[in-house]
């Protein structure tokens, strides 16, 4: 009788320094339960891994006492409990905003920050965690310290995951659990779609992390055809845009994927993803004083979102070393709140929290980075002065798409 050959999961891409064991947390759930039946072990072996993984927080085999030693020492062989090196955390807000820079095997950073709400009036306490999809970010949004480090490379599925289980391991002690988890840090999400959705369809599902979709928020700076694929998907988690500015002349400077795919596309992608879905999209608007906060913004926004569902989010930009902007004053902001909503958009202003241990995307990594020469600040900030001034005349960006976005 022949033998019988178990399928394997999907070989991962060896770069180097990356450890090539892949992640558990990461595979389809059927791929533990053929590695053990491969190696003739009884079917409950995978079981008891998922629990010590998804309920128990493992971070290694050897601390999964139900495994046979010989188990645990070959789980420790083939594949990682946890993708997740050294982790650099940094408590901020009385300890309600945690931000964690972590270390992956090869060295790349990524960053996810965790805030803590407390329950007041109605509202239950939640525990927000926002995570990274890439470590650093082709799109180069000027305001943004992620923007400035540069792409290094995509997340495995497992190393997305990972951030989440982490933060949950930090809450177990005090009785808490994650209550939802946003896509809003280091990278664009939709740019590492396929391994984002394995990371969601992980997280969501009930034998897993068991979060719920509506709990699950997945922001893009405008990868049309990755919202399309959403739309096309029917997921219920919620779509949130990097909107910034709703005149493509701005916006080519702000979100410069923009000149790929122009803000009335983009808006067009998510419109129709949410009357397929009936889920509520949201635009988060970064607030920088004298640049998209006057009211022709606001006007523009009204035009472009009025008596769609939406939802729009403003949110004052934190300080970046690299850019010469500011955030906007809060009068200016509040001033401009009340014209989207006296113009039929509903929104709301966010408040800034962990600026005292650079909790906006980034930061950290670009610090852990090093500061870079004066003379390179210097010549940055003078082209973005100088392109930004174009933007407000109405001058279209005549810069390339950022390389490795607009496939």
């Amino acid at each position: 009788m022949p033998a019988t050959t178990a399928a394997r999961p999907p070989l991962p891409v060896i770069r180097p320094g990356l450890d090539p064991r892949p992640g558990l947390s990461g595979l389809p759930p059927a791929s533990l339960g053929e590695w053990f039946a491969a190696r003739r072990e009884p079917a409950y072996r995978a079981r008891q891994v998922a629990d010590a993984l998804w309920r128990g927080h493992a971070t290694a085999a050897g601390e999964v006492r139900t495994l046979p030693p010989a188990v645990r020492g070959a789980l420790d062989k083939a594949f990682r409990f946890d993708t997740i090196g050294q982790t650099d955390l940094r408590p901020s807000d009385d300890g309600m905003t945690e931000k964690a820079l972590h270390r992956l095997s090869d060295g790349a950073l990524v960053e996810s920050v965790l805030m803590r709400y407390p329950a007041r009036g109605a509202r239950r306490e939640r525990h927000t965690l926002c995570i990274s999809s890439q470590a650093g970010c082709a799109v180069g949004c000027p305001f943004c310290a992620t923007g400035e480090l540069g792409f290094n490379r995509d997340l495995e599925t497992a190393e997305i995951v990972d951030q989440v289980r982490h933060a949950a391991r930090r809450l177990a002690p005090v009785g808490r659990r994650l209550t939802n988890v946003v896509f809003m840090g280091m990278g664009e999400p939709l740019l590492n779609l396929d391994r984002v959705l394995e990371a969601i369809a992980a997280l969501n599902d009930p034998e897993r992390f068991g979060l719920g979709a509506r709990h699950i928020t997945l922001s893009t700076s405008g990868v049309v055809p990755g919202i399309r694929r959403l739309t096309a998907l029917g997921p219920q988690f919620t779509l949130a845009i990097s909107l910034h500015a709703a005149r493509d002349p701005l916006r080519d400077v702000l979100v410069p994927l923009n000149r790929r795919w122009p803000v009335g596309e983009v808006v067009g992608a998510a419109r129709e993803h949410g009357r397929a879905t009936g889920r509520r999209v949201t635009y988060e608007v970064t607030m920088i004083a004298g640049v998209n906060d006057t009211d022709a913004d606001a006007d523009a926004i009204v035009g472009l979102l009025r008596g769609d569902l939406a939802h729009v989010n403003l949110i004052p930009m934190n300080p970046v070393a690299h850019t010469p902007w500011q955030a906007s004053p809060m009068p200016v902001i509040e001033r401009f709140a009340a014209r989207l909503r006296a113009g039929g958009v509903q929104t709301t202003i966010r408040r800034n929290r962990g600026q005292e241990i650079g909790a906006a995307c980034g930061q950290l990594a670009a610090e852990r980075a090093g500061e870079p020469a004066a003379p390179a600040v210097a010549r940055r900030r003078e082209l973005i002065v100088r392109a930004s001034a174009a933007a407000l005349r109405g001058e279209r960006s005549a810069e390339p798409v950022p390389a490795g976005v607009g496939e």
